[in-house]
């Protein structure tokens, strides 16, 4: 919904919540056992306002550098704030993620895993994580395979001693998202993780109806994205 200077962030938010909360019944859950992710990335600072103001505290952004220009501010104001990385994380940044984020969505790789840790034991701060899966098998795309998922679970756990909470993936554009979104909740399950982090703007309603329980939505929110420079 939008109105003549933009979208309405809290009518939006409302109707999402709404639909959340029907897909949710479909498998027997209510839409609080669903978290509302607001991807930001990109969007302007007066638009994440309108969302704290609409009373939403959840939000996604894909960029350290982005998050660091943008948040501290509105931390200030909305303490209660809570901010996922949502995006590929460099591991030379992976002190500021830890820092600043107070979840990590998108841990991928072994490398990644000990930068994270080393990270964590400094600021002693250990903000939790989900397991990136590439459920499409795209090469272009971060994450680790579905058949190396387990082992890289168990790594995780075992040898790095990182706080997992889920798994995360992004299905391919191009095909139907149902089938790799029940794949990673197979993964989830027979890794005892309860975090499904899984389906965006197009397809959170059927990511809420086969188990998510986060949900990474921007451009229904926000609107469209403003054009990069």
């Amino acid at each position: 919904m939008t109105t003549g200077t933009g979208p309405d962030i809290a009518a939006n938010l409302e109707q999402i919540r709404q639909r959340i909360d029907r897909a949710a019944q479909k498998s027997g859950r209510t839409a609080q056992d669903v978290t509302l992710v607001a991807v930001s990335k990109t969007h302007p600072q007066e638009r994440v306002k309108a969302a704290l103001d609409a009373g939403h505290r959840i939000f996604g952004e894909n960029r350290v550098q982005e998050a660091e220009g943008k948040y501290p501010g509105l931390r200030e104001a909305f303490p209660e704030l809570e901010l996922h990385l949502i995006g590929p994380l460099q591991t030379n940044k992976a002190e500021d993620a830890v820092a600043l984020f107070d979840v990590i969505q998108t841990l991928d790789r072994e490398k990644l895993a000990k930068a994270l840790v080393k990270a964590m034991d400094k600021l002693d701060r250990r903000p939790p994580c989900f397991v990136q899966v590439n459920v499409g098998e795209e090469p272009q795309k971060a994450g680790v395979l579905p058949e190396e998922a387990d082992a890289f679970i168990a790594s995780c756990r075992d040898d790095y001693g990182l706080p997992l909470a889920g798994v995360m993936c992004i299905p391919p554009l191009d095909e139907a998202p149902a089938p790799h979104f029940a794949l990673l909740r197979q993964i989830a399950e027979r890794n005892g993780l309860a975090g499904l982090s899984m389906g965006m703007s197009g397809d959170y309603e059927t990511a809420v109806e086969l188990g998510a329980t986060h949900v990474r939505v921007g451009t229904a929110i926000f609107g469209e994205r403003p054009p990069q420079s």
